[in-house]
């Protein structure tokens, strides 16, 4: 049984319903480490079901620092208030939405994602228990090389 960690933070993003209105939404961040390049962003927004994002984990990681994304899921730091904050549009067939989360909070959990897999290491994360599997699934050979080991000396050392 490998045990893979989950690494979640809940903190409450503001969702901006236009330039004069916010409403707070309670959100779970979500790492975990057997899906080692995404990450996930779940809010409830008072409908009964929340809603779900998942995006590359390196988007969220520069977007701490500067603008970057296109498409469905863009992601830039501003201050608002002198507060930090990292702004998230997100757009999907179901609707887009605009959502401010406090920078500090998702820096901090991007920090430890990143703790437990560094940047470059998430291909080995992904192999690694696979490649423990093979390691200890022994092949015909092993098996071959486990049950006679060296017949010739064995043999040599009767004679003697």
């Amino acid at each position: 049984m490998h045990h893979h960690p989950v690494i979640e933070r809940e903190l409450e993003l503001r969702l901006i319903l236009s330039p004069e209105r916010s409403i707070r939404v309670p959100a779970k961040l979500l790492y975990l480490t057997d899906d080692p390049y995404a990450v996930h962003i779940t809010f409830h927004t008072g409908t009964s079901a929340p809603v779900n994002w998942t995006f590359a984990r390196e988007l969220l990681v520069e977007g701490v620092f500067r603008p970057c994304g296109h498409g469905d899921v863009r992601i830039w730091p501003t201050k608002i208030d002198s507060e930090s904050v990292l702004c998230m549009a997100l757009s999907s067939p179901d609707g887009d939405a605009l959502l401010e989360a406090p920078a500090g909070a998702v820096s901090a959990w991007l920090e430890r994602t990143l703790r437990v897999v560094p940047p470059g290491t998430e291909a080995e994360r992904l192999c690694l228990d696979e490649a423990l599997a093979e390691l200890l699934t022994p092949t015909p050979a092993d098996e071959l090389w486990l049950r006679d080991p060296w017949p010739s000396d064995e043999s040599a050392e009767g004679d003697l």
